[in-house]
């Protein structure tokens, strides 16, 4: 999953527009980062950017001769990288640099994205290639835009928040989620994941890629689908009483079989296959690829739950909204029983 503004070139100052309150920055010369500094809602983007080693760009005009100078950012708010665990420049030493790198250019498009063109499944790429998983190319997933039935926008599984704060040098939409976008398939991403090495400096869905490896179930999960895929984390394996990778590796052929049903029942697929939660069917009944029937919860502040027959409690989503070349991840921390 590979996850813009010098410390004193600055965060975004777009709080000053979130909830309609106050003004909008009246020097219209300014840049998109010197927009920056004066409002403490931005400060983890402005921490992050510092870290990823993306402050300079956004403080000039774009070079791309298509681009008419401009930039269009999707900023995330504090909360929204609190939402991750976010809260401060040393929790984002748990990102791998070039992920975080990677994962704020997927914020920006090359060139004016003005809020009357963000409609409904209208799509855009980010302006940067996302960084390269280790069986891979690197590629660019495109963000979409998605309309609830109240009228809430959203890009990709993330809120916006306002529309069209202008800069010398492109617009600002702010969001209420980290956009997430991986580069790979779903099974790429989970090992990316695994490693330690290119997503989270601590590995992480090490016992759902070795389940997925032990029941052969990779060559499944990266065709190209669409998927919407929920991936217990670690600890919801452990809660689940599998104690460990080892133990994984070492199920007898009945104990695969097993798997390989609970495995099943984790992933979405036709109809529902591709979906962020903004687009998943709430309070209802969905039937998994296994077969068995999941219950979505109520979509509430921006995620689910997911329960299985088996489960007496909801999944929640710990990170959900992950986009993979070949559908939608939401890391849960239950595994969902059949």
């Amino acid at each position: 999953m590979k996850i813009i503004i010098t410390r004193k070139i600055g965060a975004f100052a777009l709080g000053l527009l979130l909830l309609g309150g106050c003004a909008k920055n009246e020097d219209v010369d300014a840049s998109i980062t010197n927009i920056a500094v004066t409002n403490p809602d931005f400060q983890t983007l402005e921490d992050a950017a510092v870290r990823g080693n993306v402050a300079v760009i956004l403080g000039n005009k774009n070079p791309d001769p298509q681009s008419e100078g401009n930039f269009t950012v999707f900023a995330p708010t504090n909360a929204a990288f609190a939402r991750l665990g976010l809260n401060s420049a040393q929790d984002l030493t748990g990102l791998q640099q070039s992920f975080l790198s990677s994962t704020l250019f997927y914020h920006v498009f090359s060139g004016s994205l003005p809020g009357s063109a963000l409609t409904a499944g209208s799509a855009s790429p980010g302006v940067f290639k996302t960084v390269a998983t280790p069986t891979a190319p690197s590629v660019t997933p495109a963000r979409r835009i998605i309309q609830r039935a109240n009228g809430e926008m959203f890009v990709n599984g993330s809120k916006i928040l306002n529309k069209d704060i202008t800069a010398a040098n492109g617009l600002i939409h702010p969001i209420d989620k980290v956009l997430l976008a991986t580069g790979g398939n779903v099974v790429q991403s989970a090992v990316a994941l695994s490693t330690g090495k290119d997503v989270f400096v601590s590995p992480e869905l090490t016992f759902l890629v070795a389940a997925v490896v032990k029941c052969n179930l990779q060559g499944l999960l990266s065709q190209p689908g669409p998927y919407t895929v929920f991936a217990p984390t670690d600890q919801a394996f452990r809660d689940a009483g599998i104690a460990s990778v080892d133990a994984i590796n070492a199920m007898t052929p009945a104990q695969v079989t097993a798997l390989t049903n609970i495995l099943a029942n984790h992933v979405l697929a036709g109809s529902l296959g591709n979906k962020f939660t903004p687009e998943l069917p709430e309070s209802t009944s969905v039937n998994s690829f296994g077969g068995g029937a999941l219950q979505i919860g109520a979509f509430t502040n921006g995620v689910m739950t997911v329960k299985s027959g088996s489960n007496a409690t909801p999944a929640n989503m710990v990170i959900p909204d992950v986009q993979c070349t070949n559908g939608v991840v939401h890391v849960i921390d239950r595994v969902l029983l059949p």
